[in-house]
């Protein structure tokens, strides 16, 4: 699944559009590696996304197409 989809879809961030943005400025990681929003994710990828002075860590424990709003916190799991 693509990085700026899973995003959107697991309600880290809240828009796709918001999604690209921040990839494309830098603010997100993959496996410690700045990625583009076209990145393919796979199950056990950490991503790392700074929001102004904090940063959040999060790795992914499912991929879903389509995620209800109870299941979409099920997606991932927060590290720091």
């Amino acid at each position: 699944m693509r990085l700026d989809k899973y995003l959107k879809v697991s309600r880290i961030i809240k828009r796709r559009t918001v999604a690209n943005e921040a990839c494309d400025g830098g603010r997100v990681t993959v496996n410690g590696k700045v990625a583009k929003p076209g990145v393919e994710l796979k199950v056990g990828d950490e991503l790392e996304i700074r929001f102004g002075a904090n940063s959040v860590r999060y790795r992914v424990l499912s991929l879903n197409e389509h995620a209800m709003k109870a299941d979409a916190a099920g997606m991932y799991e927060i590290i720091s």
